[in-house]
């Protein structure tokens, strides 16, 4: 009986540390799980983050894409009322043809009439000119910041879990450094286009 008891006390103190061991490695393995779960959920959180700017840019491009259309008939309806002006002009020049008196009236008002109007138009043309220039200039840097969020989008969904534990490794660290790099020539490209008053 006492070596009975012996061999199960030897057998015990035998298996606790295996025991113990075991459970050790279970927990580590727990801890490693948990925060690769929450690494990619704050991977899912900036994607999530990243098309909500992308939505954004693009309300903001329709917004500018309407406003240039409005303009746009803003000018056509100049235009029409500047033809309209000259023809009314042209229609009250010939019924004031009938004496002279009248004729020079008519002419004064007319040239007055015509330099306001052509101040007028070459106003709206330069205008114009400006709005298209701006407009060709916004829209470049709207394809150029499209273009930049969608490499990064390409990047971010390019990683792998190897890619995001190695972000989070404390030691050298150098993913971390990579990805911040990659962050900054993003940031940058960003920044490069934007419209400039």
């Amino acid at each position: 009986m006492y070596r009975l008891l012996v061999v199960i006390f030897v057998a015990l103190a035998v298996a606790l540390p295996a025991v113990a061991h075991a459970q050790s490695e279970t927990d580590r393995l727990r801890d490693a799980l948990r925060s690769a779960t929450a690494q990619l959920r704050s991977l899912e959180d900036q994607r999530a983050a990243l098309q909500a700017r992308q939505t954004v840019v693009e309300r903001e491009r329709d917004r500018l894409q309407k406003e240039n259309d409005a303009f746009k008939a803003q000018l056509k309806d100049a235009e029409q009322a500047n033809q309209k002006a000259v023809d009314d002009f042209n229609q009250r020049l010939g019924e004031r043809d009938d004496t002279l008196e009248k004729w020079k009236s008519a002419y004064e008002e007319a040239a007055n009439v015509a330099r306001t109007k052509d101040a007028e138009r070459a106003k709206s043309v330069s205008e114009a000119t400006a709005f298209k220039a701006s407009n060709k200039s916004c829209e470049a840097k709207n394809a150029q910041l499209f273009k930049a969020s969608d490499e990064m989008l390409t990047y971010f969904k390019s990683m792998n879990l190897l890619d995001a534990v190695a972000v989070r490794e404390p030691v050298f660290g150098i993913k971390r450094v990579e990805l911040q790099n990659v962050l900054q020539d993003y940031r940058d490209k960003i920044l490069d286009q934007k419209v400039k008053p």
